[in-house]
This record gives C-alpha cells, structure tokens and sequence, in this order.
C-alpha cells in the first residue's frame, strides 16, 4: 500500500513533464511524420501523396544534395578541428602558471557569447577590403580571400568561426584533465616518461569520455547550423553560389518561404535518420577507444 502511494507521488511529480513531452515533443514528431506524406502548405492543403515528397527529394531535386553536402562538409571539417582546438587549450590552460585564471577566462569569455551580434562581428573581421584579418594578412604580404562573397572560402569561414568557441568545450576537458590521478603522473615520471608520451598515455586516455561525449553532441549541433548560414549570407538563402545552403536553412526555405510544408517534413526525418545513424556508430565504435576507469 505504502508502496503504491509513493508511485502514485512520483507520477504526480513528473506529470508536468509527461503532459509538455506528449504536447509539445511527441505529439509535433508524430505530426510530423504524418505530414512529410502529405502536400500540407501550411493553410487548407493536407492531401496524401505517399512518398512523392521523398522521391522529389532523392531524384529531383539538386539543391537538396547541394544542402546536405555542405552539410557534411561543415560537420566533417568543425567537429574534429573544434575538438583537437579544445583539447589543445585545455592542456595549455592545465598548466600551474601564475595568472592562468585570466587566460582560463578570456579563452572561455566567446562560448557566452552567441547569437546575431556574433556573427556581425565575423562579418566585419571577414570583410575583404576593411576586415581585420584581411588587413593582418597584409602585414605579411598575403591577399586575403573574399571569404563570404567567394563560394571556395565561404565555408571555411564558417568553420574558423566555430573555432572561435572552442573555450565551452575547453571547460569540459580542463576539468576532465584536473580529475586525472596525479599518481599516474608520478609513476610514469619515475619510469622516466616524457611529458609528450604523459599526453598520449594518460591524460589523453582518461579524457576519452568527455571527448566521446563532445564528438556526439558536437556532430548533432553541427548539423543543426542554420543562423550563422542565414545572417551571413549575402541573400539570406545560402549565396555566395549556394556555398552557404545548409540543410536546416534549405528545409526552412521550404517551410516559410515556399509553404511547401510536406516537403520540409520530409527533409526533417531525412536529417533525423542520419543523424541517428551517425550516433549509432559513435557508440558502436566508442567501445574501441573510450576507456572509463571501472574498465
């Protein structure tokens, strides 16, 4: 009886957050789902038309696959740098200087800062004839790229963009890297180990979990681009030469600017099952070279 009663409290509790998941989570996807079968234009249109959207997709529709190759593009190239920078800094920011609590600060101060303002800073930095880093590259006799307004450059810019939060995750691997045992440490230096064979050893091994777990929600993020795309561009649709249609921003033009809502349903559960496959191999493999200390 007692036992019943505490259940009966526990659903309770957690009533406010079935009812928002069926409501506000559940009930959109499967809606969703429904519509990526249909032509729903948003107003009066919701006819069954199969799998047209999805055939349209695959078989018609080039700038579907030019959005979900500059996609990949983004994520296969921002993920792993994005990673490796954070690593890097948060090794140097492990150090036990006098003032690392300023650096700690200034290289975590751009994770906090996001939104349009953001990216109106980068495109004032990546203007090519008033941009700073144009202007430094002169310094050394380099004639900085187009960067936004050139198709080859416009991604990458992105990219280094994203560079610059590198300090969020940096917190993550800083704190992973201060709960490693320093009695590993000392061990390995009485076994006459360099710091570089230290990194690769121990530190880098005993922070697997954190890397593992900021590949995985680095991966999903990066395929949720969308904002940088949409206020950089010069037309708000991806220019230079659709360098800078990305997939959310393609479905978004579907949804909102050509009312084609079926389509952009489909296009959503598309990203979803990739996105979904891509984080089942994440786990798959994470068995090889994640080790967690109860290993």
């Amino acid at each position: 009886m007692y036992k019943k009663k505490e259940n009966l409290y526990g659903y309770i509790f957690i009533l406010p957050w079935i009812i928002g998941f069926l409501g506000l989570t559940l009930g959109p996807l499967l809606f969703s789902l429904v519509g990526s079968f249909t032509n729903y234009n948003v107003t009066s249109q919701m006819d069954f038309v199969g799998f047209a959207n999805y055939k349209e997709m695959f078989m018609y529709d080039d700038l579907f696959w030019t959005s979900l190759y500059n996609t990949l593009y983004f994520v296969a190239f921002s993920v792993p740098l994005t990673t490796i920078a954070a690593i890097l800094i948060s090794t140097l920011m492990n150090q036990d200087i006098p003032g690392m609590r300023i650096f700690r600060t200034i290289y975590y101060l751009p994770a906090i800062l996001s939104g349009v303002g953001v990216y109106l800073l980068w495109m004032q930095l990546l203007d090519p004839s008033t941009g700073l880093i144009n202007q430094f590259l002169a310094l050394f006799g380099i004639d900085g790229p187009n960067w936004l307004f050139d198709a080859e450059w416009s991604k990458p810019s992105l990219i280094m963009m994203k560079l610059w939060s590198a300090g969020g995750s940096m917190l993550l691997y800083l704190a992973a890297m201060q709960g490693v045992s320093k009695t590993l440490y000392e061990a390995a230096i009485m076994d006459g180990a360099s710091r570089v064979q230290m990194f690769f050893r121990i530190t880098l091994p005993m922070v697997t979990p954190i890397i593992f777990f900021d590949i995985v929600t680095s991966t999903i993020g990066s395929f949720q681009i969308f904002q940088e795309a949409y206020v950089m561009s010069a037309d708000n649709a991806g220019a230079p030469e659709n360098s800078l249609l990305f997939y959310n921003l393609y479905m978004w033009i579907n949804a909102f600017n050509v009312f084609d809502m079926g389509y952009a349903m489909a296009m959503s559960w598309i990203l979803f099952i990739i996105v979904l496959i891509l984080t089942i191999i994440n786990f798959k493999f994470a068995r090889r070279w994640v080790h967690y200390e109860g290993d």
